[in-house]
C-alpha cells in the first residue's frame, strides 16, 4: 500500500534533553543547579505567604461573622468579591508577567497583595471587608503565573512535576500554618493584628527577592522570540479545554480553604482553640500530596512513559482520591470526617502537581504565564460560581450537599485533562520553534 509522506506533529520539546543545547545541559553547571533551587524556594515561600494572606479571612470567619453579624450567604459574597478580582486579574497578570519579566512582575504582585492584606485590618463591616478582599484578589492573581514561569525557565521537563509539587506545596503549608498561627494571634493580639502580621511577611519576601533574584540561563542556541498573542493562545483547543478543567477542579480547593474552619464550628461545634488545634490537618496532607504527585510522575517516567502520559495518569489517580469528600458529609465522627477530607486534599494537590507542568510540555516558556493566566480565569469563574452555590446550600440545607458536590466535580476535571491535545497547535508551532 502506497503511503504519502506527511510531517508528523511533534510536541514542543522545551529543552527535554533529547537534543544538543537543551536546558538539561544548561543546568549541569553547579552554580546554575544551585540557583534554580534558590529560585524555586522563593516561589515556594511566596505561595506560603499567599495562602496565609488568603486564609486569614477563613480562619477568622467564626470571629468576624459573629462580630459583624454576617450570614453564610453574605460571607459567600465576600469570597465572590475576592474571586472576581482574582479571576479578572489572572487574564491580565499572566501576559503582564510575560512582558515585564519574572523579577519585576513577581515583585509588583506580592507588594500589592501584602498591602491589601494589611488594609483588611481596618475593616468595619461586610462591605469594607469585601472591598479589601477584592484588592487582595487583584494582587494574588499573579502568584501562580509567576511561580509556574519560574519553574518553566529554570527546570527541564523531567523535573517540572516535582518542582511544581514543591512550589504548590507552599499553598498547603500556608493553609496548614494559618489555623494555629492565626488562632494564636487573634486570641493574644486581636483580629486586626492577624492581618497586619501576615501582610508584613510579604514585604520581607520582597526585600529578599530584589536582592537575590537572578536571570535564568538560556539554553545554548536558544533564540528568544516575542510571546504568542494571548488571543491566539485562547483560541487553541488545548488552552480553552485546560481552562475548562480548572473551572471544575479548583473550586474544590477554594471550598476547603474558605469554608473548612466555619464547617468545623457549625457541623461539629469546634471553638476557635479547637479549630487552631485541628484545622491544619487537611492542609498537612495536601502538602504531602504535592510531593507524592511529583514522585509518582517521576516514577512513571522511569518506566518509559512519556511526560505527557505520565502526568495525565497522575491526574487520574489523585483525582479519584478526591471522591472521599462524599462520605465525609455522611459521618458523625469529627475525626473520621477530617480524615476523609484530608484524603481529598491529598488527592487535589497530587493531581495539581502534574497539571502545573503540562502546559510547558507543549508551549514555549514565554507563553506559560499567559496560559496560566487564562486557565486561572477559569479557576476564578468556577470559584465565584461555586462559592455562591456553597453559601446558598449552607444557609438553606447544610454542608452535606456541598461536600457531595465537591467530591464529584474533580472527576469531570480529570477527564478534561486526559483528553487534552498532545501536540502544539499548528498556528503556534512556528513561534515555538523560534523559542527552542
Amino acid at each position: 500500500m502506497n503511503k504519502t509522506s506527511q510531517p508528523e506533529p511533534i510536541p514542543y520539546d522545551g529543552g527535554a534533553g533529547r537534543g544538543r543545547g537543551s536546558l538539561v545541559d544548561a543546568v549541569k553547571s553547579p552554580a546554575v543547579s544551585k540557583s534554580r533551587w534558590v529560585m524555586l524556594a522563593f516561589a515556594f515561600v511566596a505561595t506560603v505567604i499567599n495562602y496565609l494572606d488568603r486564609q486569614t479571612l477563613s480562619v477568622l470567619a467564626p470571629v468576624l461573622l459573629e462580630r459583624f453579624k454576617i450570614s453564610a450567604t453574605t460571607y459567600s459574597h465576600i469570597i465572590f468579591a475576592f474571586m472576581l478580582a482574582y479571576t479578572v486579574m489572572n487574564g491580565v497578570s499572566g501576559p503582564l508577567l510575560d512582558r515585564l519579566g519574572t523579577k519585576v512582575g513577581y515583585a509588583l504582585t506580592i507588594a500589592w497583595w501584602s498591602a491589601a492584606e494589611i488594609l483588611s485590618a481596618f475593616s468595619a463591616g461586610a462591605l469594607s471587608l469585601g472591598i479589601f478582599r477584592f484588592l487582595l484578589g487583584v494582587g494574588e492573581a499573579g502568584n501562580y503565573p509567576a511561580g509556574v514561569k519560574v519553574i518553566g525557565e529554570w527546570f527541564p521537563p523531567q523535573e517540572r512535576s516535582l518542582a511544581s509539587g514543591i512550589f504548590n506545596s507552599g499553598a498547603a503549608i500556608g493553609a496548614m500554618l494559618a489555623p494555629p498561627l492565626l488562632a494564636w494571634t487573634v486570641l493574644e493580639m486581636g483580629w486586626q493584628a492577624s492581618f497586619v502580621v501576615v501582610g508584613a511577611l510579604g514585604f520581607v519576601w520582597l526585600a529578599a527577592w530584589m536582592v537575590f533574584y537572578r536571570t535564568p540561563p538560556s539554553s545554548p542556541g536558544e533564540v528568544e522570540s516575542s510571546p504568542p498573542a494571548v488571543w491566539a493562545l485562547a483560541k487553541t483547543r488545548f488552552v480553552w479545554q485546560f481552562t475548562l478543567s480548572k473551572v471544575f477542579a479548583d473550586p474544590v480547593w477554594y471550598f476547603y480553604t474558605f469554608w473548612f474552619p466555619q464547617y468545623l464550628k457549625v457541623a461539629h461545634g469546634f471553638t476557635m482553640k479547637e479549630i487552631g488545634e485541628t484545622g491544619w490537618i487537611p492542609f498537612f496532607t495536601a502538602g504531602i500530596g504535592n510531593l507524592a504527585g511529583g514522585f509518582l510522575c517521576s516514577w512513571l517516567l522511569r518506566t518509559g512513559l512519556s511526560a505527557q502520559i505520565a502526568r495525565r495518569v497522575g491526574v487520574l489517580v489523585f483525582s479519584g482520591m478526591m471522591v472521599a469528600a462524599v462520605p465525609s458529609a455522611m459521618v458523625h465522627s469529627s475525626a473520621l470526617a477530617i480524615a476523609l477530607i484530608s484524603t481529598a486534599t491529598f488527592g487535589y494537590t497530587g493531581a495539581l502537581a502534574n497539571v502545573l507542568a503540562i502546559p510547558r510540555d507543549l508551549f514555549p516558556k514565554n507563553a506559560v504565564a499567559s496560559i496560566w493566566g487564562l486557565a486561572s480565569m477559569g479557576s476564578g469563574f468556577g470559584g465565584m460560581f461555586f462559592s455562591l452555590i456553597t453559601g446558598w446550600l449552607v444557609d438553606h440545607y447544610s454542608f452535606k450537599p456541598a461536600f457531595v458536590l465537591f467530591g464529584l466535580t474533580p472527576i469531570i476535571a480529570a477527564c478534561l485533562i486526559w483528553w487534552l491535545p498532545r501536540t502544539i497547535a499548528p498556528t503556534l508551532r512556528a513561534s515555538a520553534k523560534g523559542a527552542m
